[in-house]
């Protein structure tokens, strides 16, 4: 055995063996060192954000030097001269300082790149966290566009049943729940009745009270609550052994408070109500509710609450609405029976107007023809009484008349220019008969800063002055009468309601009219101006009268933009009536035109004049015909508009043409006349005879080219004066 050992002898000896592994290892190991650094070479270049480059680059040399000296040493295992061996110690010197350099950096080194390790935790900390917030914002959008889509339906109507059940059905189909149930409070508010489920048509009308722990519970806060599936209120569904019910939440609705109105048959609220909203996952799921999904039906309740708060009112403003409607068409109906009632009133008091004033025409003008015969005393009073009553019957007629026309509007002032200081005179020498027969003395004062023209109504302001001056000389039987006009000042005395603002072209005219008569009580005073009304203290002194005057003259002053009012001091101790109207001022500095009446109509000879009379009315046509032969007139008269314009020739001075039947065939006999006469000289004077006081029947006669109006009735004076205007100014100024 020795001797076979020793005949197997090893290739390369062991020493020698040793240092050629050393070689080879120290080969790699150099081509390894070198290979390194072009390594950290191109990570330093693709490394844009990599913080220590230096250091690389100190540990790149360790590395080379490193490799140099393992690359060196493969020299040293060979016979090697003296400058290898200097090589190789500059070699390991520089190793060594460059690894001693290294080592020391590194110790600075590491605690920064520790602190970088804790940044990129916490980075990958944050990251994580941003992922979670961004999933949340992906469920919040999410949550946002089925709270959209929720909305948008059930805002799609202002019905309330409607929202309620679509609620339902959209909640159901985003949550995909079991089940979904709203509650609703009873009438008497102290219980919860089960209105509206999702998965039954006609629920059950269950009702829970309302003073319940979980019902209380829900209705103290506005977030979704989850309460128990087997309270009261989950209980929606028939429950079955085998499976687990799911998660029940349920959250308040807010209904509108109510303080004006009532949503159906709901009752007047005074404090706030909710309604309650059950929502139910499904059974024998391990589903729960998310934060998300209590977030989406929180907002759906609310959005629930407001399209129920904009269908309650919408409710009420369509039965507002309806309500106005039928307050309009039964406004709409009374405005037309009231204007039907006004036009028969009107027509009624039109014909009744023209049927008393033709026979009152016939009183008149006969008693006045009886008054200038022989009479006996006796007599000559009975016929003044009759004339007196007459007179009387024909004021009350007028004032009913002008109060109708007042109260329907249809009346409106005829303003112009007239003497403001004649009109007072004329007022005196009217009412100074009367005065003198009772032993009243009236004066007269007119302040010396009161314009002599002015611009108003001249028949309404006489028509006023009259009424109070009238009522004065009535209901006095002694002292005396003073009558004071004067232009009204801010600092008058007038009531706290009315304030004078006269102007450059306007003035307010007062007038005081004092008596020391029987007086009256303060308290009677404001019943004075109501229409048909008299006092007891009035209608006790057998005075007469309508009570109309002062009603009259009341809405007269109030047209002229004034005020009225009277003043006593009671019983016995008289009174005055005050009044305050709007006139303009005119620039006038006398009177323009021709005077009214000639001074002396009395002696004026109508001797032969021709005059023709056309009237449908037998005893207006003969009363009309007694009063102008009693003037000397030639008469003529006919029955008819054809009969007239065959009669009627150039010898004819004047006609009398009575206009009060409808139609305008009575006007049209007018303009015929005028055809038929082409010279104005030729042409008789036209007259319309009429019982109508309107401003129309004027206006429509000076249409038609009439010369005049003359209303009904006639006394012989009246025709005297209306002749004189005729003849001598061929216009009869005094129409109405």
């Amino acid at each position: 055995m020795m001797e076979v050992c020793n005949c197997i002898e090893p290739q390369w000896p062991a020493d020698e063996l040793l240092m050629k592994y050393q070689y080879i290892s120290d080969f790699f190991i150099a081509v390894a060192y070198f290979s390194i650094p072009l390594e950290l070479i191109y990570f330093v270049k693709k490394s844009a954000v990599f913080p220590y480059r230096w250091v690389l680059v100190q540990f790149g040399a360790f590395i080379v030097l490193c490799g140099a000296t393992h690359l060196i040493n493969l020299w040293t295992f060979t016979t090697h001269s003296r400058t290898v061996a200097l090589v190789m110690t500059t070699a390991k010197v520089l190793t060594a300082v460059v690894s001693c350099a290294t080592a020391l950096m590194l110790v600075h080194i590491i605690p920064d790149l520790l602190s970088v390790k804790t940044r990129e935790l916490f980075l990958k900390n944050k990251a994580a966290e941003l992922d979670r917030e961004m999933g949340l914002i992906r469920t919040q959008e999410e949550t946002g566009r089925h709270v959209r889509m929720l909305t948008h339906e059930i805002r799609s109507t202002l019905d309330r049943h409607t929202i309620l059940k679509t609620t339902l059905v959209e909640l159901g189909r985003t949550l995909a729940l079991e089940e979904c149930a709203l509650w609703m409070p009873t009438r008497t508010g102290l219980e919860l009745q089960l209105s509206y489920t999702l998965r039954q048509q006609h629920p059950v009308e269950y009702t829970v009270p309302i003073q319940l722990p979980v019902i209380n519970q829900v209705f103290g806060t506005s977030r979704a609550v989850k309460i128990s599936p087997n309270s009261p209120v989950a209980r929606l569904r028939p429950v079955s052994g085998k499976y687990l019910l799911g998660e029940v939440v349920a959250v308040r609705v807010p209904l509108l408070h109510l303080s004006n109105f009532q949503i159906n048959d709901w009752p007047e609220l005074s404090t706030k109500r909710y309604a309650l909203m059950v929502l139910m996952l499904p059974s024998d799921s391990a589903r729960q509710w998310h934060v998300h999904e209590l977030e989406l039906v929180e907002v759906v309740a609310d959005q629930v609450a407001v399209a129920l708060s904009h269908a309650a009112i919408l409710e009420e403003s369509m039965r507002a609405r309806d309500l106005l409607m039928e307050q309009n068409v039964a406004l709409d109906i009374a405005r037309r029976e009231a204007e039907t009632a006004i036009r028969a009133r009107n027509d009624f008091l039109a014909v009744m107007n023209h049927e008393m004033r033709t026979p009152m025409h016939a009183i008149i003008a006969l008693s006045s023809l009886l008054q200038e015969t022989e009479l006996t005393p006796e007599q000559r009073l009975m016929v003044e009484t009759v004339l007196k009553s007459s007179s009387l019957l024909a004021t009350l007629m007028n004032d009913v008349l002008d109060l109708s026309r007042l109260e329907d509007g249809s009346l409106q002032l005829e303003l112009g220019t007239f003497n403001l200081h004649t009109l007072f005179r004329e007022v005196l020498n009217l009412i100074k008969p009367i005065a003198v027969v009772k032993k009243l003395p009236i004066t007269l004062n007119l302040a010396p800063d009161l314009p002599e023209f002015v611009v108003g109504d001249e028949k309404r302001l006489m028509q006023i002055i009259l009424n109070i001056v009238g009522n004065a000389v009535k209901f006095s039987k002694q002292g005396s009468i003073s009558v004071t006009a004067l232009v009204t000042k801010s600092d008058n005395r007038a009531p706290p309601d009315f304030f004078v603002v006269p102007t450059g072209s306007h003035f307010y005219l007062r007038v005081k009219v004092k008596d020391l008569g029987a007086g009256i009580n303060p308290q009677d005073i404001p019943k004075l101006f109501t229409k048909f009304a008299q006092t007891q203290s009035l209608a006790t002194r057998s005075s007469g009268g309508s009570g109309l005057g002062l009603a009259i003259s009341k809405r007269f002053v109030n047209l002229m933009e004034g005020n009225i009012w009277i003043e006593s001091e009671g019983v016995g101790k008289g009174c005055t009536a005050i009044f305050d109207v709007k006139l303009g001022i005119s620039n006038e500095s006398k009177q323009s035109g021709i005077p009214k009446v000639p001074a002396n109509p009395q002696h004026v000879n109508f001797a032969g004049l021709k005059v023709l009379v056309m009237d449908e009315n037998g005893v207006s046509r003969m009363v009309t015909k007694g009063l102008l032969v009693h003037l000397g007139c030639e008469v003529t008269t006919v029955s008819s508009s054809e009969e007239c314009l065959r009669v009627v020739s150039h010898e004819h001075r004047v006609v009398f043409m009575d206009v009060c039947t409808p139609g305008v065939e009575n006007y049209q006999i007018a303009l015929r006349i005028h055809e038929k006469f082409t010279k104005r000289h030729q042409r008789p004077l036209l007259v319309a005879l009429t019982g109508n006081t309107d401003k129309s029947t004027k206006e429509r006669c000076m249409s038609f080219g009439l010369d005049g109006v003359l209303l009904k009735p006639v006394s012989l004076d009246n025709m005297r004066n209306v002749l004189s205007d005729l003849l001598e100014h061929r216009v009869l100024y005094e129409a109405m």
